[in-house]
């Protein structure tokens, strides 16, 4: 197999921050909200600008900043879209089904003299399957070593069991520096950041999407989570935000960056993200296939790329089963053309994409299989 060296710089990143609208049920209308919960709670709700342009907060004294942001929650709150929203362009592909995410993206934000890493992270959720299990391993991965940990909730759903298992995980990674399985019981009421020096700040997502009433019980009862697992005085920092229109963004990026350590920059300005070139084609191929295949499809759906001789690049679509195949190909070859279509209008003018369909069976429970296939 033929690839190009890492970095994802030679092909650019199209359809800006908003690129995959939609994703994970974010909808775009909804209200104002009129009361926010907690001391870093978003302001500016009526809607979000050029998060880059709007900052002033990179420095202090001119010191520089850095440091690593995980984004985390459970599947479908949101994460890739806010995550693009964030950075300021699409460097994570986004579909309304769960677990799109399957390994950790990092997007570089650049504001001034900081650099914010932000992390894109798999949904945490209770796996089932080998490549389940592969998915919650990155969640940790991503929480083990980081400065700031933005725990995303649903404004959409109340908070419940998943919710409160990303809290939980995110407070311990904050207090201890590990992600490890241990809950609230494990915290011993140790306020944020007691020893890890890590601060974590709750997002509630798709404020565009729910009724302001809606909005005000998901910030008391991220409020209340937080407080039973750290203590009744603990202060609580809430940001409700919509990843689709950029409500309250600016507020979230500018009470990121102020808890980034003084430290040099991680990357080169010009660059957005460390996705290799061939694992971003592989994705903009597997996000068009969800988009494009019916529901049962999505977790037995794998791309990698296994020639690349510019232009022309071979992508190989791995499902499980020979009916999968024929669900992905469509009838006289049209679901496979219309996925085709969709990935090249993202790539340089000129990209000759090709695409194959094979079949592995039980793919998804072998770690052969997973690793091969770079998750």
């Amino acid at each position: 197999m033929v690839e190009p060296t890492s970095g994802a710089q030679g092909l650019p990143r199209t359809g800006g921050p908003d690129a995959g609208a939609g994703a994970a049920g974010d909808v775009d209308g909804g209200g104002d909200v009129d009361r926010v919960v907690g001391a870093g709670a978003a302001s500016d709700l009526d809607g979000g600008g050029d998060v880059g342009s709007s900052l002033g907060v990179g420095t202090r004294a001119g010191v520089a900043r850095s440091g690593f942001v995980s984004v985390v929650g459970r599947p479908n709150v949101g994460k890739s879209t806010l995550v693009n929203r964030l950075v300021g362009t699409k460097v994570s592909i986004t579909s309304p089904r769960p677990n799109t995410t399957r390994r950790s993206v990092r997007g570089v934000l650049h504001a001034g003299d900081a650099q914010a890493v932000f992390v894109d992270t798999p949904g945490l959720h209770r796996p089932r399957t080998a490549l389940g299990q592969r998915l919650n391993d990155h969640v940790a991965e991503a929480l083990d070593d980081l400065d700031v940990v933005l725990a995303v909730v649903d404004a959409t759903a109340s908070v419940g069991p998943g919710d409160r298992m990303v809290l939980a995980r995110a407070l311990a990674a904050s207090v201890s520096g590990t992600a490890g399985e241990g809950g609230a019981d494990d915290l011993g009421g140790a306020p944020v950041g007691s020893s890890a020096g890590r601060s974590v700040l709750v997002v509630v997502n798709k404020i565009d999407a729910a009724r302001p009433e809606q909005v005000l019980e998901r910030l008391e009862e991220a409020e209340a989570e937080v407080r039973s697992t750290l203590g009744p005085d603990h202060e609580v920092e809430l940001f409700p935000v919509s990843a689709v229109s950029g409500a309250g963004i600016d507020a979230l990026v500018a009470a990121t960056v102020d808890r980034l350590p003084p430290g040099p920059a991680y990357f080169p300005e010009e660059m957005v993200s460390d996705v290799p070139e061939a694992f971003w084609v592989a994705e903009l191929v597997r996000e068009q296939l969800l988009h494009a295949t019916h529901q049962e499809l999505p977790h037995a759906i794998a791309c990698r790329v296994v020639e690349w001789e510019w232009p022309r690049i071979r992508v190989e679509i791995v499902v499980e089963r020979a009916s999968q195949k024929a669900i992905v190909i469509g009838r006289g070859g049209l679901v496979l053309k219309q996925v085709g279509t969709a990935a090249r209008q993202q790539l340089p003018a000129g990209t000759h994409l090709e695409l194959h369909v094979v079949v592995d069976k039980h793919w998804q429970q072998r770690p052969d299989a997973i690793e091969r296939l770079g998750y």
